[in-house]
């Protein structure tokens, strides 16, 4: 439906509003049932987002510290609202929270009004604020909101971190082994054309991987892209999906790792939720939705009909054989204590300082590890054309 925008006088001087109607009548039967005597009205310019799209998670982080932070002054929900909607830099990100504050002003809860905008605010975001509108805490959970979001953004970064390294290394290897082979090589291929001798087998393997390039560049180049489309059109069917995650859980080196971050994101929010008064049925659905790895998300949603049957959380999470044993057991005290929000979260603590152990485990294995990989490539390239020439000279001599 059009937006419209409207200016009001108050105490506190003129104020602004936007609705939502299907004609500027319709705007103007809305707000004399609402009796405000607006003194402008006028239907909303569309937003032209040149550059850019939604906020980024440090966005919303900052969005929702302050929002915390002006709601426990106890500054108005919609007034809060209309601070924060003027002080955002991100124009998607200001028109979704404007938008939000006026459907609050049309009747709808906070809550619903988020709901409106999937793409900014999930569905683990929503709800919590929803707990909180219920039970009258709303600062509180927007700053455990901002906290959970802090957090989980450290962790990415960890895992980006962890992966940037070998990645970069790994991409100046294959030029440097491209740049040798196109350009180099080439030019003793030619020297060693007048030899008249057989060469010796390391020099022909890098001479015929060097014709190959560069006679077939195209295969060479469109091969990574083939194989990229083809993993993500795999990945994007439900079946792919679930048998590339096994496969990456249990790589060597990576798969330890990323089972350790998706076990600290599941007991996080899960932990989150529990203590903002989600119930946990709806948490384990929410947590599932999240996981961000297709084995957890099934061994998590595995759980939910044990549970309506009255089990334990701890029981049927150990039948489903995903999770580490450690985090089973403790679980199992957070129940039989009371404490279970708790206990989650110190899991999730526990498995974040394991992901830091494990990034600078992983760093410092694979720098050496790719150092030597490097070595032996362009050593092995260096004395393949040197042997033709060590050959010549005996023969000269």
């Amino acid at each position: 439906m059009p937006a419209f925008q409207y200016k009001y006088e108050t105490k506190l001087g003129t104020q602004k509003g936007e609705l939502e109607a299907e004609s500027l009548k319709q705007a103007e039967a809305i707000l004399k049932r609402q009796r405000i005597n607006y003194s402008k009205l006028k239907a909303k310019p569309k937003d032209i987002v040149l550059f850019g799209g939604g906020p980024t998670q440090k966005d919303l982080v900052i969005f929702t510290r302050q929002f915390a932070t002006m709601i426990g002054a106890g500054l108005p929900l919609v007034q809060c609202l209309q601070i924060l909607g003027g002080s955002v830099e991100n124009r998607t990100f200001a028109s979704a929270i404007n938008d939000v504050r006026t459907k609050i002003e049309g009747g709808d809860t906070f809550a619903d009004a988020l709901r409106k905008h999937p793409k900014i605010f999930d569905e683990l975001y929503t709800n919590m604020i929803e707990a909180g509108e219920v039970g009258g805490i709303l600062d509180k959970i927007l700053l455990r909101l901002a906290d959970y979001m802090e957090k989980a953004v450290a962790l990415k970064a960890k895992v980006k971190s962890a992966m940037m390294y070998p990645a970069i290394i790994v991409t100046v290897a294959v030029a440097v082994i491209i740049f040798l082979l196109v350009f180099v090589i080439p030019m003793f291929g030619k020297m060693f054309s007048d030899f008249g001798q057989a060469l010796p087998w390391p020099t022909q393997v890098v001479l015929n991987a060097s014709n190959f390039i560069i006679t077939n560049w195209y295969i060479v180049f469109l091969a990574p892209v083939a194989l990229f489309m083809t993993i993500s059109y795999i990945r994007k069917t439900e079946r792919g999906l679930i048998i590339t995650d096994k496969l990456i859980i249990k790589l060597p080196v990576f798969g330890t790792l990323i089972q350790k971050v998706a076990v600290a994101k599941f007991t996080r929010t899960m932990g989150t939720l529990i203590s903002s008064g989600v119930p946990i049925i709806e948490g384990l659905n929410i947590t599932a939705r999240t996981a961000g790895q297709k084995v957890i998300e099934l061994a998590v949603l595995g759980v939910i009909d044990d549970i309506k049957q009255g089990k334990g959380l701890s029981g049927p999470l150990k039948e489903q054989g995903v999770f580490p044993a450690m985090v089973v057991q403790m679980i199992e005290v957070g129940e039989q204590t009371g404490a279970l929000d708790e206990m989650m979260n110190k899991i999730a603590d526990f498995y974040d300082q394991e992901v830091d152990t494990a990034v600078d485990g992983l760093t410092s294995m694979l720098e050496p590890m790719l150092m030597v990989f490097l070595g032996v490539v362009v050593g092995f390239v260096v004395v393949a054309m040197y042997m033709p020439i060590f050959k010549m000279g005996d023969v000269v001599g």
